[in-house]
């Protein structure tokens, strides 16, 4: 079966308009196999009946979701980026954790926006469970979400193999995980700490429920989107946190070049963005 630029275009689109995920033209040969089977799999006769299937005979949007799920990569394991987990660890949480104690407020609000698998979300519940001295003391939501259900449920069976864990320090290995004929599996009061739910980043009535979050975590994602689409996801972020909340993207991607409502802060030698504590009024908006 091939698809026809045409035919690209379309489901391209589509894809973008649904999702955010900017798929360039030089994209056709990754798309086509992955629109195929999706072809082969409910029978169309086409990839342009397919897309007239996707866009008149799926209400629910069933048929649509596993399209998702062929086409996002799903790339992640424990304590990725490590650097970056060592500036939150070392450097913004004791920050925020700080003036909350001192305000009283021994609640921590955490989101990981695209959580894949789960291994960062988990990652992160180890991070405070180890890192906050008093940590007994707080009421912690972690909330994790992704638009592909499947590595949800992934992500909520907590089991792992041996590549996933590769960077794990030893420590957290012993402490946080229970080793298994297969891998490792991710412990009870860890597991628990963690929410997942199904979020496309598009929905903007589901984003705009997002509130009171101290650290936001977006990693290598947004460099899937086009500026339009990123600035309108910043947006989001930056209604989502409280005054003084941090969001982390990948190493490779940056806020300012999109919004001004963040200010950069130099922390641990690298560079973070948080929302500022003063609130203050950004021409044209934070979307």
């Amino acid at each position: 079966m091939n698809l026809s630029m045409d035919d690209f275009v379309l489901i391209r689109d589509m894809l973008y308009e649904r999702t955010g995920l900017m798929f360039e033209d030089k994209k056709l040969a990754f798309l086509q196999p992955r629109v195929a089977r999706r072809v082969s799999t409910t029978g169309a006769a086409s990839p342009r009946d397919y897309y007239r299937m996707l866009k008149y005979q799926d209400p629910g949007g069933r048929e649509f979701q596993s399209l998702v799920e062929q086409v996002t990569t799903n790339e992640t394991y424990f304590f990725r980026e490590f650097p970056q987990l060592e500036s939150f660890a070392n450097d913004a949480l004791p920050k925020v954790a700080e003036a909350k104690r001192a305000a009283r407020d021994y609640t921590l609000n955490v989101w990981s926006a695209c959580c894949s698998t789960g291994d960062e979300p988990y990652t992160l519940a180890t991070i405070l469970s180890a890192c906050l001295d008093d940590f007994p003391k707080w009421k912690v939501r972690l909330l994790a979400t992704d638009i592909d259900t499947a590595v949800l449920d992934t992500a909520r069976a907590a089991e792992y193999g041996e590549r996933n864990v590769k960077d794990v320090p030893p420590p957290y290995l012993k402490e946080y995980f229970t080793r298994t004929r297969a891998g490792y599996r991710v412990k009870e009061p860890v597991r628990k700490m963690v929410t997942f739910e199904h979020l496309n980043l598009m929905d903007k009535a589901g984003m705009r429920k997002q509130k009171g979050f101290d650290f936001v975590f977006c990693r290598n994602v947004l460099i899937y989107f086009d500026d339009v689409s990123r600035k309108q996801v910043l947006g989001h972020f930056y209604d989502a946190l409280v005054p003084g909340g941090f969001v982390f993207l990948g190493h490779s991607e940056s806020v300012g070049r999109i919004s001004a409502a963040f200010e950069p802060v130099a922390l641990g030698g690298g560079v973070m963005y948080r929302k500022p504590t003063v609130v203050r009024a950004v021409p044209g908006g934070t979307r």
